[in-house]
């Protein structure tokens, strides 16, 4: 309508502007875009049946792969295997991080269980043979360790 109207009456981008109380910006980008935009047809929903068989067929495929075959964004595939109750796979023991964990780790963490163990049972023994009502060690204790657990 304001775009008829200044055609008619001759008036400016803001004389039309002023006149329909809108921006002069808005007025010039309708005069920019009277042809309207052709609209993009794309499909607006995913077939579950395609995407439950997708899923078994390519079961490590990432959301935005699965997008690519349907024609839609990542956040549509998202949505649909939420309504579906599919999710990925969380705490993989086959994963890489727990294939290349360095095999001394778990040595060095077994050693110091053992250290920490006999440690406590050390502590039990003297708290147990101490009467009531003392909490602290001797001041000159020895505390002799095993060979094999090092110092």
């Amino acid at each position: 309508m304001a775009i008829s109207t200044r055609k008619n009456e001759g008036l400016s981008i803001r004389e039309t502007a002023k006149q329909f109380r809108i921006g002069p910006a808005s007025v010039s980008r309708w005069i920019n875009q009277i042809e309207s935009k052709a609209s993009t047809t794309r499909q607006r929903k995913i077939d579950k049946s395609e995407l439950i068989k997708d899923v078994e067929q390519y079961p490590d495929a990432y959301q935005k792969e699965r997008a690519e075959r349907f024609g839609v964004c990542q956040k549509a595939i998202w949505q649909a295997l939420k309504k579906l109750g599919l999710t990925y796979k969380k705490n993989s023991t086959s994963s890489e991080s727990r294939r290349k964990r360095p095999a001394g780790i778990s040595k060095k963490n077994n050693s110091m269980k053992k250290k920490a163990n006999l440690l406590f049972l050390l502590m039990k023994v003297v708290f147990h043979t101490m009467p009531h009502g003392l909490t602290l060690f001797p001041k000159r204790s020895t505390v002799f360790w095993p060979e094999e657990l090092g110092s």
